[in-house]
């Protein structure tokens, strides 16, 4: 018997040819089942709110509109929910021989939107197209 102790040991290979047609084939099947979605936005330029300080009070009519859905103009509740009620009262409110003040809305963040459409409509009605809406400052 005859041993050979100088056998030279081949090293392993990976053959990656084989490897790549996979990736390949797996790349492929992926661009072929994904579904592209097309997300439709509506781009807002939302308004800040500055930390400035002003001295002097315009003509001004403050609106709150709580988070039940009640109207306060200047601090005083308007009895009715309607349009009417909130314009009636809007007009009581600013006197008629002055120019038409800026009316500032200040909502609740849990205040239904119609509300505030409603005080926007019944300012519109009683003739007061400054409107504005209250921001808070990001402190």
């Amino acid at each position: 018997m005859r041993f050979q102790t100088n056998r030279r040991q081949e090293e392993p290979e990976i053959n990656l040819i084989p490897l790549i047609d996979v990736l390949l084939v797996i790349i492929i099947f992926l661009m072929l089942t994904t579904t592209y979605a097309k997300f439709s936005g509506l781009e807002l330029n939302l308004p800040t709110a500055s930390a400035e300080v002003i001295d002097t009070q315009p003509n001004e009519v403050n609106i709150a509109v709580t988070a039940e859905g009640d109207v306060l103009i200047n601090r005083v509740p308007v009895v009715g929910h309607d349009i009417d009620a909130i314009a009636a009262s809007l007009g009581r409110a600013v006197p008629a021989d002055a120019e038409p003040p800026l009316v500032v809305i200040n909502a609740d963040a849990k205040a239904q939107h119609q509300r505030v459409v409603d005080v926007m409509q019944a300012a519109q009605r009683v003739g007061l197209p400054r409107i504005t809406f209250a921001t808070r400052g990001t402190d």
